[in-house]
């Protein structure tokens, strides 16, 4: 539609995800319009963090050093694990100020239909942290959709034979749902009312 670099950029910015081609040439055309100050600040940002950032040895959150502030963070519970699906994740569950144990990020949630398993989680380096018995409660809060309930199922399956108590955050989060997207006291009443899975 546009010619050379124009439309390269709105092509580049439709691959980011929730962003239409609409989305895309509205913020093309804004970032046209920007004062150049402004975008080479986004763009300084943008090549720092692709160089700076990592994912956490121990959990898998995001972090600019091995480890992240939170598994950092001798104040924190080691007894109890919150598993979640992806980093944002732990910054919603973060919002509510009432957690004040560990995470586990798996990268995603086991769904056959997008070719994801078992195998492509981080379950295995779960189970290891799981291994030497300082751990007595495990949250799975993966999203409530099926995805979600699938991997939530599988782990609870996984753990039982370790003999720790694992639970799911209550009802309050609408089934089909993310995390991410959930106010902070309906977070914080399923966090509250979680329940133990037997399986």
């Amino acid at each position: 539609m546009y010619e050379g670099i124009v439309q390269d950029l709105i092509e580049e910015l439709g691959q980011l995800p929730g962003v239409g081609p609409k989305g895309a040439q509205r913020i093309a055309f804004h970032l046209l319009a920007a004062d150049p100050a402004d975008v080479k600040r986004l763009a300084a940002v943008l090549q720092e963090v692709t160089e700076k950032v990592k994912f956490c040895r121990t959990c898998g959150n995001v972090a600019e050093a091995d480890e992240c502030r939170i598994c950092a963070d001798a104040r924190r519970d080691p007894s109890v694990i919150c598993v979640v699906e992806e980093p944002k994740d732990v910054a919603a569950v973060e919002k509510i100020r009432e957690y004040r144990g560990r995470y586990h990020v798996l990268g995603g949630a086991i769904s056959p239909i997008d070719g994801i398993g078992p195998d492509e989680l981080r379950i295995r380096e779960l189970m290891a942290r799981l291994a030497d018995g300082t751990v007595t409660e495990l949250i799975l809060a993966t999203d409530p959709n099926l995805e979600g309930e699938a991997t939530a199922t599988y782990l609870a399956r996984l753990v039982k034979p370790l003999g720790i108590r694992v639970t799911r955050p209550a009802s309050g989060l609408p089934v089909g749902g993310e995390l991410e997207y959930a106010d902070e006291v309906t977070l914080g009443r399923a966090f509250e009312g979680r329940r133990q899975l037997d399986v």
